[in-house]
């Protein structure tokens, strides 16, 4: 009987019915392609056992002069500085009391406190750390009370209720002292996007001028962060929220809290709120988006760029013997993100798209529109990959290489109709450098979380998707692995072959499957007798890796698959030493159908594959 090679044109084409598609890939999950054949993505492994608190969803990694490795991480409840594994505090605090501004309460029976505080200014969930308070007259002590709570409740604007770490009895009359002294962090922010109406609620600008916001308490947004290293110390800001600076020169022993940009500043003008920021490579400018303007700091306009003098964190009014300034974009509402490239800064505003250079004395920077019809999915859905910008629009993906493009995308349909636009801010990019690949995570239409994403090969132009959950990522650098988080961890992701969340380690499960396959016009039945497989394993540390090839039959094209007929594929040995390319080297199989397709998984631990050309035996059946 005659042979019939399998060869598959490379990426997932989902534009078109599954036969239509007749010698292409139709589904996948944790599949790449590499060479033009499907192949198992890496695994991943924990950085260390140690977490933090809140949703992460922004990373950034940067090395000091004396080779230590540190990596910021924003979460929604607070920010931390990594290293060695280690989850360092440095949220930065929006006000110290005076001694005595704080007191207390308990009840009998209760590990409940009340906290007295004219004007907190907290919200639910917030972080406040009390000190010189005096015991309560029982269980609650002095020790008990002088640490750091979360607010569990708002009482009112001059008291709230946080839960201590001992039960209070019937001595603990007390109020603490008139020496506590409550440190209170930032504003916590939201890890989901919350609907609402008016203006202010959403994104900036929805709804009608004067309307009420169902958003009221601070804080109520999506938390986002941007933040970039200025030599060894590290810039971060809360997104339309303030600019905080972290001393790394102050942290020698311990980690110290960051402060606000303008504390550190003798200048009056130090921008005090933006929606990003970013230290510009070439120039070394500390550049400020959608923030407040000279004329009038603590107020924000959306579409005002303003950056420092050259080389300086605290010169940021404008004179005539320094390179600070602003600009302002002419065309949106809001900027919604910046992307340094290597010659310039692209900007993003809802409705264009405009490249900054950088000039020199005396205009320092530039900035001209580049497109007026783009859309942008969210503030961190944009990467630069060398010159070029890839970034997921409103139903469209783009790229930006000298001019504006649509890139060609054949799973356009699958990825946007199943799509949760309610919290489109979550999406991310992320750039895997090793492989050549933009990766776009988000949440599917039934999930509030992110737990899909989908690549784009830009070497080989080829898409591919599948079901993973990630909040934040960066690409290798410092580190020899990309670097993302999830559930309270960061990751080394291309990191070993299994999934490393687990213990003991699971398999990361992988498949792809092809569109049906017809012999002539499917005109007659098939009768496939035989499997003759091509996949290597190299890469495996497993002593018998193994993948399962699955072929399956349907008589029409609308129809379901009526059989199908399993054959699993393990490497072989020869002598003392394992023959990577030997594999079982054939099966037998009964299948009779108009058409069929193929489907290769793996459900083991260390196991790495890539498909070749398999090869099937097949015979025409007859009309009926």
């Amino acid at each position: 009987m005659p042979m019939t090679k399998l060869q598959f044109r490379p990426g997932i084409n989902r534009e078109t019915t599954s036969y239509t598609n007749e010698g292409g890939w139709f589904d996948c999950d944790k599949i790449r392609f590499r060479y033009g054949v499907p192949e198992k993505i890496g695994g991943w492994y924990k950085i260390s056992g140690n977490t933090f608190q809140g949703t992460c969803r922004a990373l950034h990694p940067w090395v000091v002069l004396d080779g230590t490795q540190f990596s910021g991480v924003g979460t929604h409840l607070k920010y931390y500085i990594e290293e060695g594994g280690a989850y360092n505090d440095v949220t930065p605090l929006r006000l110290t009391t005076s001694a005595g501004d704080v007191t207390f309460s308990a009840s009998n029976g209760s590990a409940v406190i009340t906290a007295s505080d004219t004007d907190h200014g907290a919200v639910q969930g917030d972080f406040v750390t009390f000190t010189g308070a005096a015991t309560l007259g029982g269980n609650i002590t002095a020790s008990v009370l002088n640490q750091e709570y979360e607010i569990t409740e708002i009482v009112n604007a001059n008291s709230y209720k946080f839960t201590a770490t001992a039960t209070a009895n019937s001595s603990d009359t007390g109020n603490g002292g008139g020496s506590t002294v409550g440190k209170y962090q930032i504003n916590i922010g939201l890890d989901t996007s919350v609907g609402g109406s008016g203006w202010g609620a959403g994104t900036w600008g929805r709804g009608t001028w004067g309307s009420s916001s169902s958003l009221t308490a601070s804080g109520a947004t999506l938390r986002l962060w941007s933040h970039d290293n200025f030599g060894e110390d590290l810039l971060m800001n809360v997104r339309d929220g303030g600019i905080y600076y972290w001393d790394r020169s102050d942290s020698s022993s311990s980690f110290v809290r960051a402060v606000a940009l303008s504390d550190e500043s003798s200048d009056a003008k130090t921008p005090t709120i933006a929606k990003q920021i970013l230290v510009s490579d070439v120039d070394k400018h500390v550049i400020a988006f959608g923030c407040d303007p000279e004329t009038a700091i603590g107020t924000q306009d959306p579409l005002l760029i303003r950056f420092s003098d050259q080389e300086s964190l605290t010169t940021w009014t404008t004179t005539s013997t320094n390179t600070a300034g602003s600009l302002r974009v002419g065309s949106g509402s809001e900027i919604i993100c910046a992307v340094e490239t290597k010659q310039q800064v692209i900007v993003f505003t809802d409705v264009s798209m405009h490249t900054m250079q950088f000039l020199g004395p005396p205009f320092t920077f530039g900035i001209r529109q580049i497109s007026g019809n783009t859309t942008i999915m969210s503030p961190m859905s944009a990467k630069a990959v060398d010159d070029a910008v890839f970034w997921m629009g409103k139903e469209e993906f783009y790229v930006y290489d000298g001019g504006v493009k649509k890139l060609p995308c054949t799973i356009k349909s699958y990825v946007f109709n199943d799509f949760n636009l309610g919290q489109s801010l979550k999406v991310f990019s992320a750039l895997n450098s090793s492989y050549g690949e933009i990766w776009w995570f988000y949440c599917s239409s039934d999930s509030s979380e992110i737990d899909r994403y989908v690549i784009y090969n830009y070497e080989e132009q080829v898409w591919s998707y599948g079901n993973l959950s990630r909040t934040a990522w960066v690409d290798r650098g410092i580190t020899e692995y990309p670097i993302a988080s999830d559930s309270n961890y960061l990751y080394y992701q291309e990191f070993g072959l299994d999934d490393g969340s687990t213990t003991p380690d699971s398999a990361v499960e992988a498949f792809i499957e092809s569109s049906q396959i017809d012999v002539g016009d499917g005109d007659r039945f098939v009768f496939v007798s035989k499997l003759i497989p091509d996949v290597t394993f190299d890469g495996s540390t497993s002593n018998s890796p193994a993948v399962t090839f699955t072929l399956k039959t349907r008589n029409n094209p609308g129809g379901t698959y009526l059989q199908s007929d399993d054959s699993t594929v393990t490497q072989s040995t020869a002598g003392s030493s394992t023959v990577v390319e030997q594999f079982t080297q054939e099966a037998d199989v009964r299948l009779r159908g108009r058409s069929f397709a193929i489907k290769v998984s793996n459900s083991d631990i260390e196991n790495q594959w890539r498909l070749g050309s398999p090869r099937v035996e097949i015979r025409t059946d007859g009309r009926r």
